[in-house]
């Protein structure tokens, strides 16, 4: 959309979840290796909204690995320590929800019913999961009934189904709000999609008419704050999710929480300011990382592109940055940047990151032959409780 196209004041109240108030209804969506500590605070320090950590395995945050606490850590400062949990079994998810609410560990409890990896649909898990209504319905009402124990919000977030031909939003959203979750936020995709194609917010709009008594959170094709204005008018939802469209735009929060208050300011910062966010980045994954930078810059490689998409770099410094050793390194290839060089327009702006295709689901043998979970398929279910990220 054209950075000259400016909203008017739009009349959306804050988003409440349980006992928290969103003033800006603007979620960061939990991304594998990118939402860690150093950038939720990059985000929190640009504009306002709800900051959501990575995903986090349920069997592995029971087990205590060290990547799951990692995972889960807040800053002191966090107004609300939002995590997203990812489980297949109402057991397993029940002892994480429930050691997340015993130890005073989150505010707010997401469940991931949104992943379209094929390792983990393969075995009915993420995306494929809504398929199988049963099991879908004791997770969440499992998760809920352990939250509301410290009087956690919870709520879900998932996608249209797994293909056009088995949409499973609709009575997964019904089944969810009668649970008692505090929201539903939709991807308006389906598993098979992965992140190709346009969202359909279509869909959204539907879910939004469905369930006119629990607040509903609108994620897909979100680039700008005009385009979180249009999916809010176009669907009616109480809130919007962004995922891809803040990578390498931590100041997209800037612009979102200017929209909702009615303001037509953006930020469209020089390359000065650019280059300052990626030393600030760097910074704060060093502090995230105990103090190692090698992972730090590691971490920050895959960011580089996103950052400078659109500006005059030239080819060497780009090589550099995604090769970058140490923190003072990055200061210096920083520095060679001009500081002047401007705000490059419509090129900076758009989908980031990659979409993928359209290609059939993994799932298991026989898995869309029935909506309950019976046999073979409920053994077969307990191996999805892998390792992995995603949504």
């Amino acid at each position: 959309m054209s950075l000259e196209t400016h909203p008017a004041k739009l009349d959306l109240p804050p988003l409440n979840l349980g006992r928290h108030t969103i003033e800006t209804p603007v979620i960061l969506a939990p991304m594998a290796g990118i939402t860690n500590r150093a950038y939720r605070r990059l985000c929190r320090e640009n504009g306002g909204g709800l900051f959501v950590t990575e995903m986090v395995t349920s069997r592995a945050l029971v087990e205590r690995s060290p990547e799951s606490l990692r995972i889960i850590e807040h800053d002191d400062d966090e107004p609300i320590r939002s995590v997203q949990l990812y489980g297949v079994d109402p057991v397993t998810v029940g002892a994480a929800v429930r050691l997340l609410v015993e130890e005073d560990r989150a505010d707010h409890i997401d469940l991931n019913f949104g992943c379209p990896v094929p390792k983990v649909t393969r075995k009915g898990g993420g995306a494929a999961l809504p398929w199988k209504k049963d099991l879908f319905k004791a997770i969440v009402e499992t998760a809920v009934r352990e939250a509301s124990k410290g009087d956690v919000p919870l709520t879900v977030k998932m996608r249209k189904g797994i293909d056009a031909d088995h949409l499973t939003f609709l009575d997964a959203g019904r089944i969810a709000r009668d649970a008692g979750v505090a929201a539903v936020a939709l991807h308006g995709r389906t598993a098979n999609q992965f992140y190709s194609g346009h969202a359909d917010w279509d869909a959204i709009a539907e879910l939004r008419e469905a369930l006119p008594d629990v607040p509903v959170l609108g994620n897909g094709d979100i680039w700008s704050a005009e385009d979180a204005v249009a999916m809010v008018n176009r669907t009616g939802v109480d809130g919007v999710v962004i995922g891809r469209g803040c990578q390498g735009r931590p100041w997209l929060f800037a612009d979102l929480q200017a929209a909702f208050e009615g303001s037509d300011e953006r930020k469209t910062p020089a390359l000065g300011e650019v280059a300052a966010a990626v030393y600030r980045h760097g910074e704060l994954l060093v502090e995230t990382f105990g103090g190692d930078e090698i992972v730090a810059m590691r971490d920050i490689r895959k960011h580089m592109a996103w950052y400078f998409k659109g500006y005059v770099v030239g080819s060497d410094i780009r090589t550099r940055l995604a090769t970058v050793p140490t923190l003072e390194e990055l200061g210096r290839i920083l520095g060679e940047l001009d500081p002047e060089s401007p705000y490059p327009g419509q090129d900076a702006e758009g989908p980031r990151g990659r979409a993928g295709r359209p290609k059939r689901t993994a799932l298991p043998d026989g898995w869309l032959d029935s909506q309950e979970l019976t046999g073979v398929g409920a053994e077969m279910i307990k191996a999805a409780e892998v390792d992995v990220s995603g949504g």
